[in-house]
């Protein structure tokens, strides 16, 4: 646990109880400070009192009187569509408002980091898409090059849960929008951004607050190197505003659409193989090609961005290359979950948008593609431009009739998960693979995308038993 500095005798407002709440007022306590709690779930509650915290309405009239600051959990609006009551009711009082993101980093470091020969560091990875694949990457690349290495954030442990830094430890974050917008400190060593795409735009206020929220990541703190996808405009721009010229190699500029050119540094893949490049000159490369683990374009991105942050810590490219062969991916991402009878079997669940949908279908041939959900704004027209690589659509989801109108591949509805992989199970021939990339959200019929993944599993792995079929 990371003890919270900063408020020691002093009552700190915490809401929204989850998984990081919970670590968030077991921190706050742990550094002497007094939580007060509040979720609007009464089970919530009746666990944070069981572990002996003071639960009061924060609703109520007069109830930041003498609170020093107010914590949020990140999945509760603090500006767009519109703030929360509490929210609104202690910046109505003027108490700061910040989440365990902006306490991690004013907390973190401690006297005895004087005494160690390397301070520990922080890699901090944003983006739209792919952040998570990243960061577990970067991870796994330090596990495997014997580095004391800790994975927290959206991904793993939460950040105030982790263990205190010890000389030459790495801590890896992934950090959503909602997080990086609302933290009050923000300052890794390593900060990177993977690409950005239209994704909860409502709770930005549309794709300026998106990217901006974003880019806080890089200009609360500033980062000592910055790793910048640069595909897109937002990438670009972001680069070339954190650089102080074109040899400035505390920005390594990332790439998966061209070859990056110029005196910098610079990491980028073409045709499968990754390229580094360092004052004009190559200094490493890889070939991606057969990393089973990493499969299709937007996974090379990936693995530049974890290439590009490890080689900023020191780690030679060999080293990095041995890593990268070992790496199993991550449970609904892109995860080969079988091969049978010729068939690949494909659990992409995390593709809940057009764009991590579309790097899905790119990244196969013959593809099988089970789709469809809550549909997010902005509709589904980008989607066909991977149509010719589809040889069906198996349509899911409450709206599954309106979803397959949208799309130019032969779509048939199926409206729920086990007909789907039945009839996608029975069509499929040796040479294709059988992929679920939703390009959608999955509340209108699970909790998570992690239990929509979990069924498409089971309803595969339930089937190929029944069959017969061996992997």
């Amino acid at each position: 646990m990371i003890p919270v500095k900063g408020f020691s005798g002093q009552k700190v407002a915490v809401l929204g109880l989850g998984r990081s709440g919970l670590a968030t007022a077991r921190a706050l306590r742990a550094g002497k400070a007094e939580p007060v709690c509040w979720d609007d779930n009464p089970a919530a509650r009746e666990k944070a009192e069981a572990e002996g915290f003071n639960c009061t309405d924060l609703r109520r009239h007069g109830a930041f009187d003498a609170i020093a600051s107010l914590i949020v959990s990140p999945g509760i609006p603090h500006l767009y569509p519109e703030p929360n009551p509490v929210v609104a009711a202690a910046l109505e009082a003027g108490v700061p408002v910040d989440n365990d993101i902006g306490l991690f980093f004013r907390s973190f470091a401690g006297p005895e980091w004087s005494h160690y020969d390397t301070p520990p560091r922080v890699i901090a990875v944003t983006g739209s898409n792919g952040k998570s694949t990243t960061a577990a990457l970067i991870h796994h690349v330090l596990t495997e090059a014997g580095r004391e290495v800790q994975l927290a954030g959206n991904i793993g442990r939460g950040v105030l849960d982790i263990d205190p830094g010890q000389d030459g430890s790495v801590v890896v974050l992934e950090l959503s929008s909602y997080q990086t917008e609302l933290a009050r400190a923000l300052t890794p060593d390593v900060a990177v951004f993977t690409n950005l795409s239209p994704d909860h735009l409502d709770r930005h206020g549309g794709m300026g607050g998106y990217f901006a929220a974003k880019r806080r990541l890089f200009a609360e703190g500033g980062p000592d190197r910055a790793v910048i996808g640069v595909d897109e405009n937002e990438g670009a721009f972001l680069a070339g505003q954190l650089s102080e010229g074109p040899t400035d190699d505390r920005v390594i500029r990332v790439s998966v659409a061209r070859k990056l050119t110029g005196p910098g540094w610079q990491v980028f893949a073409r045709k499968g193989f990754l390229a580094e490049y360092r004052k004009g000159r190559q200094a490493g490369s890889i070939d991606l090609r057969e990393i089973k683990g990493l499969p299709g374009a937007h996974n090379h991105q990936n693995a530049c961005a974890a290439y590009a942050a490890c080689r900023a810590l020191g780690l030679a490219p060999r080293v990095i290359e041995d890593a990268l062969h070992s790496y199993p991916g991550l449970p609904h991402r892109s995860q080969i979950i079988a091969e049978a009878g010729g068939v690949t079997y494909v659990n992409d669940s995390k593709a809940t948008n057009v764009d991590s949908a579309l790097k899905a279908l790119t990244a196969f041939k013959k593809i099988r593609w089970i789709c469809g959900g809550l549909e997010k704004e902005g509709g589904l027209a980008a989607l066909n431009g991977a149509a010719d690589r589809v040889l069906k659509a198996y349509v899911i989801g409450r709206e599954a009739a309106g979803f397959a109108m949208q799309l130019e591949a032969e779509a048939q509805v199926c409206t729920t998960m086990d007909a789907a992989v039945a009839q996608a199970m029975e069509d499929a021939q040796p040479g294709e693979t059988v992929l679920l990339a939703p390009a959608a959200a999955s509340f209108d019929q699970y909790d998570n995308f992690e239990q929509r993944g979990d069924d498409f599993v089971a309803e595969v792995e339930k089937r190929l038993a029944d069959s017969g079929v061996c992997e």
